[in-house]
């Protein structure tokens, strides 16, 4: 899209700078969808559903370390908790993964549980089925309404 060159003080304004403004407005609008696909419904469970523009949805993804090159037994647990950088305004939706660093056998039998969700953090803990050396770290991706 071509930049409309700003007028000089006291230049009359012709048609042909009024249509060039027009242009740009009606280009504009073509960018700026309405399309379904540009909304985001959000359901925490605490509130309505709310959908918004996807580009006014906070995204934010985190990565916490759980354990590095450790030794861990079956059925043993590892707490851990991850604060957001800003706070939702809502729970956010929380979604974990364990990545197994090492790539152990240990590190492949996890199960992660999350406890707590609230608008600054996330508290859970890591399951470990089988005994092993394993480095393991916990990935999130939380979605929700900004505060």
């Amino acid at each position: 899209m071509s930049k409309i060159p700003l007028p000089e003080r006291g230049q009359p304004l012709d048609v042909t700078y009024i249509y060039e403004l027009a242009k740009a407005i009606n280009d504009l609008s073509t960018q700026i969808s309405s399309a379904s696909y540009n909304f985001t419904t959000i359901d925490n469970g605490s509130s309505n559903k709310e959908t918004i523009k996807t580009s006014n949805a906070k995204i934010a993804g985190g990565y916490v370390p759980v354990f590095t090159n450790s030794t861990v037994g079956a059925g043993n647990e590892r707490a851990f908790t991850y604060s957001f950088q800003s706070e939702f305004k809502f729970p956010p939706i929380v979604t974990a993964t364990p990545l197994n660093i090492g790539n152990t056998e240990a590190g492949q039998n996890v199960t992660v549980v999350l406890q707590t969700i609230t608008t600054s953090k996330v508290d859970g803990f890591v399951r470990f089925g089988s005994s092993g050396n394993l480095s393991l770290a916990v990935n999130l991706i939380a979605v929700g309404l900004p505060n």
